[in-house]
């Protein structure tokens, strides 16, 4: 219990990495690092208080992050508390004491791009690789990673196979999906299907037949830096607000459920393990299903009050010739 902090934190790592997935180490590692070593660095395991965790809380609520992130960061700290509690016998009750972060009321608020903005702007992606990118982004609905992890043995006739992901940042090492419902195969349209297969001819011809190229980017993937560049350009001259890569993802999700799609594959197509997600996120109220809901309630009001008024004519009617006897 006299170790410090800082100690009890490199131990902490050495036991996360073996039992995480690279990319959430490194997520862990990183805000760890930022947000939460810097407040109780000096400090002995010994002589931390539920006040010190209090403290805390409300320096990082100063910095106004969304609930989702404050959560996060509560969940890496109560990881490293539990492993204390298991190697120094730290009482983790001083942290439930305190409990998570206070959540704060947040509009829910997610852009989109509707099929003729996309037309508009995939007009303006002046490079065909960036451009079919693009094109597989909205119209299947991967996450960024997957779509830059995604090589040509992954193209099978008119599916994509979705069985890795690689790291925005760094040394791009490639993993395993976000989760395991990840792990999906999505069909593809014809128009889609073609235009990947010209882009492997132009990887042969210039490269050669014998590697399994990247799809995005032949012998090493497109870079998220490049990738937004280009994106920004095709923005500005479309005249565009620009969205970020994974609302291309919003995009298609939202495309779908426009038109009809069951929310069950959708939610399929994702990778998402529970139906619910696909409605709490990739569901938005526009305009269009805002005068849908109306137009639906006005027919059901009008046919109300006609077979009403109908019925009651009906009525007087019988009323009248009853008394004519």
């Amino acid at each position: 219990m006299y170790v410090s902090f800082e100690e009890a934190y490199e131990e902490f790592k050495i036991f996360a990495a073996k039992r995480q997935k690279k990319q959430s180490f490194d997520t862990l590692h990183y805000n760890f690092d930022l947000r939460i070593l810097p407040y109780f660095k000096g400090k002995k395991l010994i002589n931390l208080t539920s006040n010190d965790f209090l403290i805390w809380e409300q320096e990082i609520l100063k910095e106004n992050f969304s609930n989702n992130y404050n959560r996060n960061l509560y969940y890496h700290l109560s990881c490293f508390i539990s492993f204390c509690e298991t190697e120094y016998n730290f009482d983790k009750n001083i942290l439930s004491k305190v409990g998570c972060f206070k959540r704060k009321y947040e509009e829910k608020h997610s852009d989109f791009y509707n099929i003729n903005e996309f037309k508009r702007f995939i007009k303006n992606v002046d490079d065909n690789i960036y451009k079919q990118f693009f094109n597989l982004m909205f119209f299947t609905g991967t996450r960024p990673g997957e779509a830059m992890a995604l090589h040509f043995s992954d193209l099978q006739g008119d599916y994509i196979v979705i069985d890795k992901t690689i790291a925005s940042h760094g040394n791009r090492e490639i993993g395993t999906p976000k989760t395991f419902s990840s792990n999906r195969k999505i069909k593809i349209d014809r128009v889609l299907k073609r235009d990947l297969l010209e882009l492997k001819k132009i990887y042969e011809l210039k490269y050669g037949a014998q590697k399994d190229y990247f799809i995005f980017g032949g012998i090493k993937p497109l870079a998220p830096s490049t990738i937004n560049r280009r994106k920004l350009k095709a923005c500005e001259k479309a005249n565009l607000r620009p969205i970020t890569l994974h609302q291309f993802r919003h995009s298609h999700a939202t495309l779908l459920l426009q038109n009809g799609m069951l929310i069950n594959e959708v939610s399929r197509r994702l990778g998402h393990s529970k139906v619910s997600t696909t409605l709490d996120v990739y569901t938005h109220t526009d305009l269009l299903q805002e005068k849908k809901v109306q137009d639906k309630l006005n027919f059901l009001r009008n046919n109300f009050f006609d077979t009403l008024h109908y019925n009651f004519k009906k009525l007087i009617s019988i009323l009248n010739h009853i008394s004519m006897f």
